[in-house]
């Protein structure tokens, strides 16, 4: 399991994904342009030491990123507002690569037609989204307990 983030706005949110995504040992992928200036400065206040602790690799942009996952047999599943399939109908693999867009404007139209799979985590009526740094862990620990995928 894989978290990657689609040009994040926000220093704050990515820093609490990281932190997340080391917590539980999972590789996360930043698709920028970043919304802020990318480094430990920046998320060292949300993420705390645990941020830089965390595998990350860098994409320039979607299509280096999409380039990268192609390679194997892994699916890119967005977590989106506009998903199919809610979340607890969805079947998650062990390889598979939880996208999530930018705060701002989420992933384009030409994103969301390369996906494998589109996600939503399901909310009251009249509400448009969860803060993203919820709504990964969230989806995360979902992915993880179905795939039996935490840490020992």
């Amino acid at each position: 399991m894989e978290i990657a983030l689609f040009q994040p706005d926000i220093a704050g949110n990515v820093g609490t994904i990281l932190r997340t995504a080391a917590c539980f040992g999972v590789p996360a992928h930043i698709i920028e342009p970043c919304g802020f200036p990318f480094g430990n400065a920046a998320l060292k206040r949300a993420g705390m030491d645990y941020a830089v602790r965390a595998n990350v690799q860098r994409h320039a942009e979607w299509g280096a990123f999409r380039q990268w996952s192609q390679t194997g047999e892994r699916r890119t599943v967005l977590l989106t507002t506009a998903g199919a399939t809610p979340l607890p109908n969805f079947t998650f693999d062990p390889d598979d690569i939880l996208l999530f867009g930018s705060e701002g404007s989420g992933v384009p139209h030409h994103v969301h037609e390369t996906v494998s799979a589109r996600v939503a985590i399901p909310m009251q009526s009249g509400f448009r989204s969860l803060n993203v740094a919820v709504a990964a862990g969230i989806a995360l620990a979902e992915a993880l307990r179905q795939t039996k995928g935490y840490p020992a």
